[in-house]
């Protein structure tokens, strides 16, 4: 594009800006987030809705297979869950971290946070997928005006 610029007679100067300030070497990422549950926020165990929020992990990695043990999902004032059983993604698949309590599970892509709290704010908030080390795997900021065009309360990272 900056050489049809310049051929057809423009000066200009170029300026990528990208979604996601930090991008991270990782199979892993956040590939979204259902922010604010469907319906009125309920935190109760027995009939809140809690479960319908949740963050989507993804395995972006076309031939790695990765084991979700260790790693860790805090948002932005450090609440957190740390996958601390053996969960396998192979390439292209992914698992759902909802709210609530239930037993995690290969085969329906799923686990849960075993707290009833809501997580992730409805306006804003910062999510953070860490490695077992300790390095980012991926994060997002992200706000509820600048970040979810049509109100549903959920947001897509790395179409």
């Amino acid at each position: 594009m900056a050489a049809a610029l310049v051929a057809g007679g423009l000066t200009g100067v170029l300026v990528a800006t990208p979604a996601q300030a930090t991008e991270y070497s990782s199979a892993l990422k956040v590939a979204g987030v259902q922010y604010d549950a469907p319906g009125s926020d309920n935190n109760s165990c027995t009939t809140g809705n809690t479960k319908a929020e949740y963050v989507t992990i993804k395995n972006f990695s076309r031939t790695t297979r990765v084991n979700l043990k260790g790693y860790v999902v805090k948002d932005a004032v450090g609440n957190s869950y740390t996958f601390r059983i053996d969960h396998y993604l192979e390439p292209g698949d992914y698992v759902k971290l909802r709210g609530g309590k239930g037993t995690e599970s290969d085969a329906n892509n799923v686990a849960y946070r075993q707290n009833c709290n809501f997580i992730w704010n409805n306006d804003r908030d910062t999510i953070k997928l860490i490695k077992p080390g300790g390095a980012y795997a991926d994060t997002h900021s992200y706000t509820k005006s600048a970040n979810d065009r049509d109100g549903n309360g959920y947001i897509t990272f790395h179409s």
